[in-house]
C-alpha cells in the first residue's frame, strides 16, 4: 500500500513510516508541492496511491468523486511530526482494511 502525503503534512513521513507503508511519496518529492488539489487528485489516482492530508477539500472531493483514489483525512489540530507519525502507525491495521474495502472511499482519523 503507497500513500501519497499532501504538503500540509510533513516530509518526512513517508521515510518514517517506510516500515508500515512502503513506497509511500511526498508531494513534494514528485514536484506538486505547489500543485493543485486536481493534480495532486489526479496524480494519486494514475498511480494507485491513498492519498493522506488535513485538507477538508479532498474528503468533499472524496464524497463526490469516490475512488480512485481513497483518501484519509487527519483532523488533528496542530500537532507535531511525531504526533502524525504515532497516529498513522496507532491505526495501521484501520487503514489497511480500509484499502482493501471497495465500499469505502475516505477514512477520518482524529
Amino acid at each position: 500500500m503507497k500513500l501519497l502525503f499532501d504538503q500540509n503534512l510533513s516530509p518526512r513521513l513517508p521515510h518514517s513510516l517506510a516500515d508500515l507503508y512502503p513506497n509511500s511519496l511526498h508531494v513534494r518529492t514528485i514536484n506538486l508541492h505547489d500543485a493543485t488539489d486536481t493534480a495532486i487528485w489526479n496524480y494519486a489516482k494514475q498511480n494507485s496511491f491513498i492519498l493522506v492530508s488535513k485538507d477538508s477539500d479532498f474528503q468533499q472531493r472524496s464524497l463526490l468523486y469516490g475512488s480512485p483514489p481513497k483518501f484519509i483525512w487527519i483532523r488533528l489540530g496542530n500537532s507535531s511530526v511525531q504526533e502524525i507519525e504515532n497516529l498513522l502507525r496507532s491505526y495501521s491495521i484501520s487503514i489497511h482494511t480500509f484499502a482493501h474495502n471497495n465500499l469505502e472511499s475516505h477514512l477520518i482519523l482524529p
